[in-house]
């Protein structure tokens, strides 16, 4: 992943199949690269995304992780099903504290409002989208390691919960799962930032 590549921080988007943060960036010049089960959606090859496991690739050497572990098991807005999925939680609170205690110097995971802020802790802060030019709502929850909190790019009116009210369909879990595109040229620009100015 990323062999031959000179100039900027070596990132590792895990579990983003999209490509949105990824490239963020990768067009501030970064070495980014995703990885997930799943292909690139924007037809990426194995230059910019792997397809697999990522707990294969967490000791390569990157300078910052920003990890997106699936929720389904660990957000407020499936508790209703927990009882009945005791294993996939066990399963996926392990996955979660796995990629926070990754062997990279500085880590951000992202996760909806859920029962993580007790299996570990509390969140180090919950952003919205409407504070990246996004009218809408979606609290997200960052676990920061070694990073600045994330400063609100464009405050903007709206207040619509999209997300939330998406009607069911085999892409639905998918189409949640994207981050913002505010809210990734964010984590690029102030990360990414932090990072080169730390390298220099």
């Amino acid at each position: 992943m990323g062999a031959g590549e000179e100039g900027g921080v070596r990132v590792l988007i895990a579990c983003e199949f999209s490509g949105v943060v990824r490239n963020a960036f990768r067009a501030l010049g970064h070495q980014a690269f995703s990885c997930d089960l799943l292909p690139a959606a924007d037809g990426s090859g194995w230059q910019y995304h792997y397809q697999g496991d990522v707990m294969h690739v967490l000791g390569l050497g990157w300078d910052l992780m920003i990890a997106h572990p699936p929720c389904t098991h660990l957000c407020v807005s499936g508790a209703r099903w927990f009882k009945d999925k005791q294993a996939e939680q066990v399963e996926a609170v392990a996955f979660f504290l796995a990629l926070v205690n990754a062997p990279i110097p500085r880590i951000a995971v992202e996760n909806p409002i859920g029962i993580m802020s007790t299996r570990y802790r509390k969140p180090d802060q919950i952003i919205q989208p409407w504070q990246y030019g996004h009218g809408e709502t979606k609290a997200t929850c960052l676990w920061l390691k070694n990073l600045p909190k994330l400063e609100p790019t464009q405050i903007v009116e709206g207040r619509e919960a999209r997300i939330h009210k998406m009607p069911p369909s085999k892409d639905r879990g998918y189409l949640r799962s994207i981050t913002y595109q505010g809210i990734a040229d964010a984590m690029a620009a102030q990360w990414g930032e932090v990072l080169t100015a730390r390298a220099a």
